[in-house]
């Protein structure tokens, strides 16, 4: 698993080396340089979300993803899913706030240490938790319209967030921390509270449950 990430971070890494030399790179798999912080474009990579699945044979659970930053904005974002050969990107057609697949629970998807929080939201909306690896996946699950709400109560890295969150918020999906915050990029300490993704028709009964 260990060189499956580092040869993604090198192939991501040289490639922006090569076509975009002065801007910045945060990855999980690289050293953190610090003048990231002043650079104005910066690109956050997460070269393989969902590692340990990655590591399952016939696993399909893991995502690739990659965000550029201006200013602490995203403005274009990538999640590619290999091992079902499915790209999604910000500047594809929005897909409408996730596609309507007709069911009769709305379904709650989340991480499987992170059951207790998807339960709580879960029964608030008359819907059923399902879990599975990679916050990619699991985004991009609602974008297709596969699940209905994505919760992540925990503290995630910004690799893990930014790409699927840019990617989903540019479907018509409703994306916000577990607090309710907007989602900021390129701090510091690179660490965001949770993520939150519902379909629209979902939303206000997810953040009352939460108590916003």
């Amino acid at each position: 698993m260990e060189m499956g990430d580092r040869a993604a971070h090198d192939h991501l890494v040289n490639g922006l080396a090569r076509m975009r030399p002065d801007d910045a790179v945060l990855s999980e798999e690289g050293d953190d340089d610090v003048r990231r912080l002043s650079a104005e474009r910066v690109w956050i990579l997460d070269p393989l979300d969902g590692s340990r699945d990655y590591g399952v044979p016939g696993s399909v659970e893991w995502a690739v993803h990659v965000a550029l930053v201006v200013n602490g904005v995203p403005v274009a974002a990538a999640v590619d899913l290999p091992a079902v050969g499915r790209l999604y990107g910000t500047l594809q057609e929005p897909v409408g706030g996730g596609r309507n697949r007709q069911r009769d629970r709305p379904i709650v998807i989340t991480s499987r240490s992170q059951w207790g929080e998807a339960e709580h939201v879960a029964a608030a909306i008359g819907g059923v938790v399902r879990s599975c690896g990679s916050a990619g996946v699991k985004a991009m699950a609602v974008v297709e319209g596969t699940a209905d709400v994505y919760v992540h109560p925990s503290g995630l890295h910004e690799w893990d967030v930014c790409a699927p969150a840019a990617v989903a918020a540019s479907a018509g999906l409703d994306v916000c921390g577990m607090d309710g915050s907007d989602l900021a990029y390129n701090k510091a300490r690179p660490v965001v509270q949770g993520l939150l993704v519902t379909r629209p028709d979902y939303t206000s009964g997810v953040r009352s449950s939460l108590s916003w």
